[in-house]
């Protein structure tokens, strides 16, 4: 499946955008987003780069995932990427490139033990590219890896259960209570129900570490395969959202998995916005606070300018799970979007550019805890919108991706 670019080719370049720089390219345009303004785009986008952070400040919009597919499948055919990282865990990575690379069953059912954004039929068809790709390109194939080492999954729950239901069939019920409403946060994050009013007040490792105790605590127990399961059923909670108590992450860690998946390979990460800027990140939720290292952070560090980031917004649209009103005056988003033209993009690192754009910004995320009538603190804070994203990319109007079942 491609996706449709002709709702995206409308109008004339800004004025303020139209410089052209040493290449013959403009450095920024007002649309239209036609197949050889991607083409450009994924050219300047490769130029010198080992790595490109793509990041969304969404997860929920089909326009700004399908300029981000659109962007990587040229990088592949065009430019010689052959990595793709993700925001998952290693094993659910797994899964995914065994499907692009030999065909093991389908995008669909690779997909179903991921990360709950990914679970979609745009994400789908983008997994169905890749194993297209690598049909025809058997000896130069595209892999896929996960930022995040192996965790639980809900095949480990249900094991952990029929152990305890053929050996210690008394222990069932206490476990079965401990495990049942945290098994949950697999389709919806913790942090999510706790901000829906969804969640059932106990904190989910809390229940974890009382299923684990359980365990130990039977006749006969030992250090055996399903005291592992549970063991990572333990992990898995406590390094969530709600059981850090924050969305700050190890950073370092996850860029060590992004070396490591590179293999000498040009790579391209999909995140979001404020995983793939390249300096450190303010909440909004949290203002006053330090910025925080993002995995971007390191991989400039690491790799200088062969680290390029690219931020991909909105300015407002009904993304199913929720309506997003038009951005307050002090966001990026607002002054992207202030022409009515579909889609925007600027290539900060044009001088030209970067003299209009440069300091202090703000810019939109949409997680899955955002709530309209909090919309002022939607967002995150860099100190230098140019040092942080090295592209931005604009729609004005964005609608939802396709879940799947």
């Amino acid at each position: 499946m491609t996706h449709d670019t002709t709702a995206l080719q409308r109008t004339l370049p800004s004025p303020a955008d139209s410089s052209v720089d040493s290449s013959g390219q403009r450095p920024g345009g007002s649309g239209p987003l036609s197949d050889a303004t991607l083409d450009a785009l994924a050219e300047r986008l490769a130029a010198g780069a080992d790595i490109v952070g793509i990041g969304e400040s969404t997860r929920f919009s089909r326009e700004t995932f399908g300029l981000r597919d659109q962007l990587f499948r040229r990088l592949v055919r065009q430019h010689g990427f052959r990595a793709l990282a993700l925001q998952d865990s290693a094993d659910v990575a797994a899964g995914l490139d065994r499907y692009v690379r030999v065909g093991e069953g389908s995008a669909e059912a690779a997909l179903a033990g991921a990360w709950r954004p990914w679970r979609s039929a745009e994400m789908a068809a983008a997994l169905d590219w890749i194993r297209e790709f690598n049909r025809e390109h058997p000896d130069d194939p595209v892999r896929i890896f996960g930022v995040r080492p192996a965790q639980a999954r809900s095949e480990d729950y249900d094991a952990v259960l029929d152990h305890v239901r053929a050996t210690a069939p008394e222990l069932l019920a206490d476990l079965a209570a401990h495990l049942d409403p945290i098994r949950t946060a697999h389709d919806i994050d913790e942090h999510v129900q706790r901000a829906r009013g969804t969640h059932p007040g106990r904190p989910f490792v809390d229940h974890a570490r009382d299923a684990l105790a359980l365990l130990r605590a039977r006749p006969g127990a030992n250090d055996d395969a399903v005291l592992t399961r549970m063991r990572l059923i333990v992990s898995f909670h406590a390094g969530s959202v709600a059981g850090r108590g924050g969305f700050a992450s190890d950073t370092a860690t996850e860029a060590d998995a992004l070396d490591d998946a590179r293999r000498g390979a040009r790579l391209v990460y999909w995140d979001g916005i404020a995983h793939t800027a390249a300096t450190g990140t303010v909440l909004g939720s949290a203002p006053g606070s330090a910025a925080r290292p993002t995995v971007g952070t390191h991989l400039r560090e690491r790799y200088g300018r062969r680290y390029v980031s690219v931020a991909i917004g909105f300015h407002h649209g009904d993304l199913g799970v929720v309506a997003v009103p038009e951005p307050g005056a002090d966001l990026v988003d607002a002054r992207l979007g202030s022409a009515d033209a579909p889609a925007r993009w600027l290539d900060l690192r044009h001088d030209d550019i970067r003299r209009q754009w440069d300091g202090p910004a703000k810019l939109r995320v949409i997680s899955g805890v955002y709530d309209p009538s909090r919309d002022a603190a939607e967002h995150l804070a860099v100190a230098s919108l140019a040092d942080a994203f090295d592209v931005l990319l604009h729609v004005r109007r964005a609608t939802g991706v396709r879940w799947l079942g």
